[in-house]
C-alpha cells in the first residue's frame, strides 16, 4: 500500500475540530510523569501541541510518513520526529513510555494493522501505554444510514472488543476502552450504549515479555 501518496490526498486530520479535545483525551490515561511519548500519524501536530499543552512535563516525537508535515510540527510542542511507516518505525527496541494514534489505525489495511501493532509493543518500555482512538462502526447514525467506517481513505473498521483482541495478541494487557468523538460534549465518555459514540478510545499497556504475533510465528 502506498501510503504516502493516499494520505497526501487526504487533509482531514488538518481540519477536523475534534483533534485538540481528541488529544486532550488520550493525555488522560497516561500515566506518570517525564514521559517520552511517540505521536503516530502526527500530521502537522495541531494534536500534539494540545497533548503538549495539557502534559507539559511529557516529550512528544511526532512520526508521519509526510515528511512537509513532519516539517511544519511546532517546536515548542515536539522535540523531534520520525519519517516512516508504522510498519517499521524507525526507532530502537524500548524507546518510548506511551504512544498515541489519534483516528490512525483505521488508515491502514487490516494487515498492516496487525503489524503496525507489533511495532508499538517492540517499541514501547514494558509497561509503556498505547491509546489509540478510531471511528466506531456501530455508531447509531451509521446504522440508520447502512454506512460503514471503512471508505475512502478508511482501510479498514474496527470494533473495541475485535481490537482488543488484536492488542492482545502483540502482546498488551489491561486492555480498556470508552467512547470518544464529538459526541462526548454532549454525553461524556463513560455511557455504557457505545453506539451513541462516532469514535472509541482504547489503550493498554505493553506486557513485559509478552512476544507479539510477528516473534511468534517466527
Amino acid at each position: 500500500m502506498d501510503y504516502v501518496a493516499l494520505n497526501t490526498r487526504q487533509s482531514h486530520a488538518e481540519q477536523d475540530t475534534f483533534t485538540r479535545a481528541r488529544y486532550r483525551q488520550m493525555s488522560g490515561v497516561l500515566e506518570g510523569t517525564g514521559l517520552r511519548v511517540l505521536d503516530v500519524g502526527c500530521a502537522t501536530g495541531r494534536g500534539g501541541a494540545a497533548l503538549k499543552a495539557a502534559r507539559p512535563d511529557i516529550t512528544i516525537i511526532g512520526l508521519d510518513c509526510i515528511q512537509g508535515r513532519l516539517d511544519a510540527l511546532p517546536a515548542d510542542a515536539y522535540e523531534g520526529s520520525i519519517c516512516s511507516s508504522s510498519c517499521s518505525i524507525g526507532a530502537q527496541n524500548s524507546s518510548f513510555d506511551a504512544i498515541v494514534a489519534g483516528e490512525f489505525i483505521e488508515h491502514l489495511t487490516y494487515r498492516d494493522a496487525l503489524v503496525t501493532l507489533d511495532e508499538f509493543h517492540r517499541v514501547l518500555k514494558p509497561e509503556g501505554t498505547l491509546v489509540m482512538t478510531t471511528p466506531y462502526p456501530n455508531y447509531l447514525r451509521n446504522l440508520v444510514r447502512d454506512r460503514t467506517t471503512a471508505v475512502g481513505a478508511h482501510l479498514s473498521a474496527h470494533y473495541p472488543k475485535q481490537l482488543r483482541v488484536m492488542m492482545r495478541d502483540a502482546g498488551f494487557g489491561d486492555i480498556r476502552f470508552r467512547g470518544s468523538g464529538n459526541m462526548t460534549r454532549l454525553i461524556g465518555q463513560r455511557l455504557p450504549v457505545m453506539s451513541l459514540y462516532g469514535s472509541f478510545m482504547i489503550w493498554g499497556r505493553a506486557l513485559a515479555g509478552a512476544p507479539s504475533a510477528a516473534s511468534a510465528s517466527g
